[in-house]
């Protein structure tokens, strides 16, 4: 099965920095099995899977272990190789759709600019673990889906 794989350095424009991702734009369905072999063998934080839909694109996102539900930096990789292949004129937003829920991509002159579903923290009791692991007392700790959100006093 013909594929393309691409190594994108996301959040800069010099080569070897920023946040390294693989992506894979697909031509035929593939397993999940399947992605997470190309993961395990690119060895990168995050590979993403493109598969053309008449509405967009399918994307998914792997480690080399698991499957992730949302992931940046491969989001912004991916608009980039489609945009940088002329697999999408510059001129139209891209539909990503995700386990997270629809994501758009769009060229802001030479930047991409990336619309996320918005997952607000819900107030919840501070972990005495997280507590000591910041060394510091929240003023306010919150939980999405997959994270927490602590707001500390400063920086300090």
């Amino acid at each position: 099965m013909p594929f393309k794989l691409y190594h994108v350095d996301a959040f800069t424009d010099t080569m070897f920095t920023g946040n390294p991702a693989a992506v894979c734009l697909l031509t035929e369905p593939v397993s999940a099995s399947w992605m997470e072999a190309v993961a395990r063998e690119m060895n990168l934080s995050e590979t993403a899977f493109l598969q053309p839909r008449k509405d967009g694109y399918g994307l998914r996102w792997f480690t080399p272990k698991v499957e992730v539900s949302l992931c940046g930096h491969a989001t912004l990789a991916s608009a980039h190789a489609l945009f940088e292949e002329e697999a999408v004129p510059s001129s139209r937003t891209i539909a990503f759709h995700t386990k997270s829920g629809r994501l758009l991509a769009r060229r802001r002159d030479d930047l991409i600019e990336l619309d996320f579903p918005p997952r607000p923290p819900v107030a919840t009791k501070p972990l005495k673990a997280l507590e000591a692991a910041l060394g510091a007392s929240p003023k306010f700790t919150g939980r999405s889906k997959d994270d927490y959100l602590v707001e500390v006093e400063g920086e300090d």
